[in-house]
């Protein structure tokens, strides 16, 4: 009686020992995986961010070129007679919409929005320049 209590108690304690070990190893991979997760959307974001950043500078540096054009035509529309200041006025607020887009792209990245947010806001600021640039064609 007394071996058969013993073989049962190792076999038991051999078994718990096997389970622990396993349930250890589990562990450590579930960690490992939730680690790698994290690292590898930290890097995506930053990769997306760093473009997003490049697409503003680039709205900046189109919205500076058009506003220049703008400001070289001012004195012309305001010499003219008051339908070319409204046509000119309604032009420059297409532009100053262009400019409150660009704000809020920026805004978007300075607050950690995320990157489907940034995109849409990114093509937003895009449509609103180009309505700038086609009411500046159209002066």
């Amino acid at each position: 009686m007394r071996k058969s209590r013993l073989s049962l108690f190792k076999s038991t304690s051999m078994l718990i020992s096997v389970v622990g070990i396993i349930m250890i190893i589990a562990t450590i991979i579930v960690v490992a995986y939730v680690g790698y997760s994290m690292v590898s959307s930290g890097i995506t974001n930053e990769i997306s961010s760093g473009n997003q950043y490049d697409e503003l500078a680039e709205l900046k540096a189109s919205y500076d070129n058009l506003s220049i054009k703008f400001d070289s035509v001012k004195a012309t529309y305001y010499a003219g007679s008051a339908d070319d200041i409204q046509t000119y006025n309604a032009a420059k607020i297409e532009l100053s919409r262009a400019n409150s887009a660009i704000e809020n792209v920026q805004s978007a990245l300075d607050a950690g929005k995320p990157s489907n947010e940034v995109d849409s806001r990114i093509s937003f600021a895009k449509e609103k320049l180009e309505a700038a640039n086609n009411a500046y064609n159209n002066l």
